[in-house]
């Protein structure tokens, strides 16, 4: 039997007196996909940060990961996180394609230490995989926002998480480029 990677519980999160999940309960075991769907403020940004613990859980509900609740959850080089609205707040932040992806590989490498031969062959295998091997050397604010969101791909995708959370992961990609992430 697949574990269960999440387990959600008679989930409620309220922002005042707005209600953005109600009494959600689902599991997704290993090597399963599962999608949220639902019109804009349905609530699917704001579960994807409570699974990530970004958000804190209100009183009812739980939310485990891996079996453990997400409150004590440590693992976290486990989960890859493409987040809404991408590098839109990172246009001038001065580093490259290759240093944006090989962030999520610091738990690997070590704090003050740098990349070695695999961990960059990683890195470009990543950015191949979502075709922006090309532009490993450029600045990330000088690309266009479906390049941007690309190169986050790459970066979740790195580190070979046993969890993958998208939210909307193809916004501001050409029809092209969606249709290669689907594929990948």
């Amino acid at each position: 039997m697949k574990e269960n990677v999440i387990e959600v519980s008679h989930l409620h999160k309220a922002f005042g007196k707005v209600k953005a999940v109600r009494d959600l309960s689902f599991r997704v075991k290993r090597g399963e996909l599962f999608a949220f769907l639902g019109v804009n403020g349905a609530g699917k940004s704001t579960l994807l940060k409570l699974m990530l613990g970004e958000i804190s859980l209100d009183e009812q509900g739980a939310i485990r990961l891996f079996g453990q609740n997400v409150c004590q959850f440590h693992s976290w080089s486990k989960i890859s996180y493409v987040p809404q609205g991408g590098m839109a707040s990172y246009q001038n932040f001065p580093a490259s394609v290759e240093e944006i992806v090989q962030a999520n590989l610091y738990t690997r490498i070590g704090k003050f230490r740098f990349a070695g031969k695999e961990e960059k062959e990683m890195v470009q295998q990543a950015l191949a995989g979502v075709g922006m091997e090309k532009f490993s050397k450029r600045l990330i604010g000088k690309l266009s926002g479906g390049q941007q969101q690309r190169v986050l791909l790459a970066r979740a995708l790195v580190n070979k998480p046993k969890l993958l959370l998208l939210d909307e992961p193809t916004s501001g990609m050409d029809e092209n480029s969606t249709e290669n992430f689907y594929e990948l």
